[in-house]
């Protein structure tokens, strides 16, 4: 085994490198210093055979329109059914570049100007963004948290804002984003048959579905053969494999029909060919990337519970919200006697620390921060520590 696909203590120097994540700080109204845990790609060198593939295709000095063959579509299909035993056809497939992209095809093809769509909140932001930009209505079903410290759907409340809203497009995002809960086979059970019964499209949203830590991930289109009729299943090698700016995406729609609606709004956008490193990337991410895979999803599961401890033994008042999926964990301040805007100053300003505040996953997030762990440890041990010092205020 190659060091580079083993070795996740080891530090590299992203800045320099136009790496939204550490050089663009002062344009985002950040200290300069500052150290950041928001956005979710990873601190890691992608796997070596990913570097070997686009090496070689880099020394090749045409970079004109490319397309993928059959060994493409082997190696996602191969992925999928050894790693969430589902089995795709070739004819569901469409490549975008990214999953927010197919989010907005999604929009534009089940919805129409004005129409409400359902979310469930606290949620990544952008899709509540998308949707507004493109003048519809987002509606939240929002998550409740559970005695259990975990979150959980309001199934009742589920339903009415269905029938009171004529909700045409749910969008599903599992794992969830940002509180790690990775849905189980039962409460997608409800979820389709909720939707069936009101003739509701779900776009899932299943970007980090290889980082479940707990049990494992079901692929909302697996559950029942109806569901396949009224879904749209978004995965992609981008989170794995650390390869976000490659910007594919792999989107399965099984029903024509849905499937036709959506190619019309992405050759509306004019995409058409995806670039050719991206597409080698991901190949090479499935083909090639078991080993990198393994040693970096045992790395972040360590990092998780690294965490979890730091936090119960030094930081009074702070909880992790308990969960199943992601590299990004949902950090509770309400019980530290500080109110979520200082917290937030004393985060950016005293801690010189980036996270993403929980507001801005909707109002439901009032008083949380997101952290980013998918870091050396060493990183996140600085970080923590500064929690503790600069935000916390305990010597």
């Amino acid at each position: 085994m190659s060091e580079q696909n083993s070795d996740f203590d080891c530090c590299i120097q992203r800045k320099g490198t136009n790496c939204l994540k550490y050089d663009f700080a002062l344009r985002r109204g950040m200290p300069e210093d500052v150290l950041p845990f928001w956005v979710a790609d990873m601190d890691f060198a992608t796997s070596s055979y990913i570097q070997d593939v686009l090496k070689k295709r880099a020394m090749h000095p045409i970079f004109g329109y490319s397309e993928t063959g059959e060994e493409y579509f082997d190696a996602v299909s191969g992925w999928m059914k050894r790693h969430h035993n589902w089995e795709v056809k070739r004819s569901w497939l469409i490549k975008t570049p990214g999953v927010i992209f197919a989010v907005a095809m999604a929009v534009k093809a089940y919805t129409e100007p004005g129409d409400k769509v359902l979310i469930q909140r606290p949620l990544y932001y952008p899709f509540a963004e998308t949707i507004i930009a493109n003048n519809r209505v987002a509606v939240s079903n929002s998550l409740y948290l559970g005695e259990d410290n975990r979150y959980h759907i309001d199934f009742e409340d589920f339903e009415k804002k269905i029938v009171d809203n004529n909700i045409k497009l749910f969008l599903l995002c599992n794992p969830h984003n940002p509180s790690g809960r990775d849905f189980t086979g039962e409460e997608l059970t409800r979820i389709g048959d909720i939707c069936l019964k009101h003739n509701v499209t779900v776009l899932s949203d299943e970007i980090h579905n290889d980082f479940v830590f707990k049990g494992k991930h079901t692929v909302f289109a697996s559950v029942k053969k109806e569901f396949e009729d009224i879904c749209v299943v978004c995965t992609s090698a981008s989170k794995t494999f650390n390869i976000a700016t490659m910007l594919v995406s792999n989107i399965f729609i099984p029903n024509r029909d849905l499937k036709k609606r959506f190619q019309k709004e992405v050759d509306a956008a004019g995409i058409s060919q995806l670039n050719i490193m991206g597409l080698l990337a991901t190949q090479a991410a499935y083909e090639y990337g078991e080993e990198w895979y393994e040693s970096m999803h045992a790395y972040v599961k360590g990092n998780i519970e690294y965490v979890k401890e730091y936090v119960h033994s030094n930081l009074p008042g702070v909880k992790v919200i308990d969960s199943e999926g992601t590299y990004l964990m949902w950090l509770d301040f309400r019980n530290t006697g500080i109110n979520s805007d200082e917290i937030n100053r004393r985060m950016i300003n005293d801690a010189r620390l980036w996270l993403e505040r929980g507001e801005i996953f909707g109002e439901e997030g009032e008083g949380f921060q997101r952290l980013n762990i998918a870091t050396p440890r060493t990183n996140l041990t600085e970080c923590l520590e500064r929690i503790r010092e600069h935000v916390l205020k305990i010597s």
